[in-house]
C-alpha cells in the first residue's frame, strides 16, 4: 500500500485528488482559474466539501471559463444562488464573477495568468520537506506577498491562505510530506 499525506486517506475522492492532482505543477489558466475559485470558496470550509461538490462548480460556472464568468449578469448570480449543488454563498459567487474580470485583465498583461502567478516563485516549484502534517504552514511570507498584489489588482476573497493552498494545490509549492510517495515523484518530474 502507497504511504501518502495523512490528510489524503479520507475517501475515493480525496486520494484521487492527492495522488493525480495535488502539488503537481500545473500551467493551463483555466485550470489555475478553477483552483482560484474553489480554494475562495473553501474558505471556512473543508476541501472535502468542496471536492464533492466540484463537478457542479463546474456545470454552474461553465466550466471555469474566465471570459463567460466575467459577463455574468444579476439574473445569472441569481440562478447560481439557488443553485443546491453548490455551495450557495453571494458574496463568493460575486467574487468569483470579480475574479474573472480581474483574471481577464492579469493575461492581457502578462500573456497568461501562468506567467503572472509563476514568476513569484521563479518558475520552479518550492519543494518542502516537512515530515508531518501538522508541521505544513497555513500561510507564509510569499503567500502574503501574493495575496497583496492579487488585492491591489482587485481580487476579492485570495487571502494569504487561501492563496497558499492555492500554490499548494497547482504545484508551486511541493507540501506533500516527505514520506509519502508523491513527494518525490512531483519533485523528480522535472517541472
Amino acid at each position: 500500500m502507497k504511504k501518502r499525506c495523512d490528510w489524503a486517506n479520507s475517501g475515493e475522492l480525496m486520494i484521487r485528488y492527492h495522488d493525480t492532482e495535488w502539488g503537481v505543477p500545473l500551467h493551463d489558466d483555466r485550470k489555475l482559474f478553477e483552483f482560484l475559485v474553489l480554494e475562495g470558496f473553501q474558505a471556512g470550509l473543508s476541501w472535502q466539501i468542496v471536492l464533492n461538490k466540484r463537478e457542479a462548480f463546474r456545470e454552474a460556472f461553465d466550466g471555469f471559463n474566465p471570459e463567460k464568468i466575467a459577463a455574468y449578469d444579476q439574473a445569472k448570480l441569481d440562478e447560481l444562488v439557488q443553485n443546491k449543488s453548490i455551495i450557495r454563498n453571494k458574496q463568493k459567487i460575486a467574487a468569483c464573477v470579480n475574479n474573472a474580470q480581474q483574471f481577464l485583465k492579469i493575461q492581457e498583461e502578462f500573456g497568461s495568468f501562468d506567467k503572472y502567478i509563476w514568476q513569484f516563485v521563479n518558475f520552479t516549484p518550492i519543494v518542502n520537506t516537512f515530515s508531518r502534517t501538522e508541521e505544513l504552514p497555513a500561510k507564509t511570507p510569499l503567500s502574503d506577498k501574493i495575496s497583496v498584489d492579487l488585492k491591489k489588482r482587485g481580487f476579492k476573497f485570495v487571502g494569504s491562505t487561501i492563496v497558499y493552498a492555492h500554490m499548494q494545490a497547482t504545484g508551486m509549492v511541493n507540501d506533500h510530506l516527505v514520506g509519502c510517495f508523491r513527494h518525490s515523484e512531483v519533485s523528480d518530474s522535472g517541472h
